[in-house]
């Protein structure tokens, strides 16, 4: 993992714990982009038109990096508005059981359309409080961050394998945006049945790009509006016959933005999600103790058996800018201070992150 931290200059200047906010942009992917741009500079529409024509190849990258069919692959700018198409084809009638403070683009879509909910709360009961209100009835869909974005709370999957078990008319919906591109991840195998993804942060894909993955099971639950000329790939006479995800592509897709997620998962690929993951527990446990060891972390946090690499310390505006003033880069979320730790991070600098917090905390 040492020689990786080359590609990514930003690095050179900080400690660089904000990937939770923005994943770092390689050189590789740069130099990918600049030779995009320089073909469509010289190439112009032709050079457009097979970037469109490879768009069902970037599926099947997308596809087999989680382990789902290419046809239920749809690629969408960002999961927001993925998030929002799928729901203006969902029924009303469905109660929804969503987390509390949960990421706006998750709770706020059900909210504003008036679907009967109820909520949980991440904390280290979460699993067995949303199992209870599963288990009394009347709940539909089960929607929620795999990963929380303020506190790092993870979702424990092998719960989410067995309620879909226990509860097989239950639907589970997921926003992967902070968990894909940590570990080795089997969509088919998963208890989810839609999960959708920002490709920005964890799979360092750059801006503009995201999927969602679906099974065949849940499809006929919807009756999607999102239409346009993308959905039949500027053939008029399929009209009629518009496949469940091409509903979710309704214009274009940028060869650019695709082409960098096809580009960041493959690199993730050569590097290899399971060194991905080695690295994101060693950094997740040492992190942990540090934080813990200070007294900076929720209680919730501390007794839950497994957690990310994303960690809400105490501290407030001017705790902040002391950290920003000594190069590590973070981000104000949810009253405390957000740190987030990818594959390029040390634990050295989780240890001078902690003896800079332990010195303040002193004074």
């Amino acid at each position: 993992m040492q020689n990786l931290r080359k590609k990514f200059p930003v690095l050179n200047q900080c400690i660089y714990a904000n990937t939770a906010s923005a994943g770092l942009l390689s050189e590789d992917l740069m130099e990918w982009r600049q030779g995009h741009d320089l073909d469509y500079l010289i190439g112009g529409s032709e050079m457009k038109n097979k970037g469109f024509a490879h768009m069902p190849e970037i599926k099947k990258t997308v596809g087999k990096f989680f382990n789902c069919k290419p046809e239920n692959v749809a690629l969408v700018p960002n999961f927001s508005l993925g998030f929002n198409l799928l729901l203006e084809g969902l029924p009303k009638d469905k109660k929804v059981l969503l987390v509390n403070k949960d990421y706006p683009s998750v709770n706020w879509p059900f909210e504003t359309r008036g679907f009967e909910r109820d909520y949980v709360d991440a904390d280290e009961h979460m699993e067995e409080n949303i199992h209870a209100k599963v288990k009394s009835g009347g709940v539909d869909i089960l929607a929620l961050s795999l990963v929380q974005w303020v506190n790092g709370v993870r979702i424990d999957f092998d719960f989410l394998k067995k309620l879909k078990n226990d509860f097989p008319n239950l639907m589970i919906m997921a926003d992967g945006t902070q968990y894909c591109g940590t570990e080795p991840f089997d969509f088919e195998d998963s208890g989810i049945d839609i999960l959708g993804t920002s490709a920005y942060k964890w799979l360092l894909a750059g801006y503009g790009n995201g999927f969602y993955l679906v099974k065949d099971g849940v499809m006929d639950q919807f009756e999607l509006k999102g239409i346009g000329n993308g959905s039949v790939d500027n053939d008029a006479s399929k009209r009629n016959s518009i496949t469940f995800c091409k509903f979710l592509e309704p214009g274009h897709l940028d060869s650019f933005n695709f082409g960098s997620l096809e580009f960041a998962l493959n690199f993730l690929d050569e590097i290899g999600l399971e060194n991905v993951e080695a690295q994101l527990q060693r950094l997740s446990k040492k992190a942990m103790s540090a934080f813990s060891e200070l007294d900076l972390l929720e209680p919730a946090v501390v007794k839950r058996k497994q957690h990310s690499t994303i960690f809400n310390i105490k501290g407030d505006e001017k705790l902040f800018n002391k950290l920003t003033e000594e190069n590590v880069v973070a981000s104000p979320r949810g009253g405390g201070i957000r740190l987030s730790f990818h594959f390029y991070n040390t634990e050295e600098e989780i240890d001078v992150v902690a003896t800079l917090l332990k010195r303040w905390s002193s004074k």
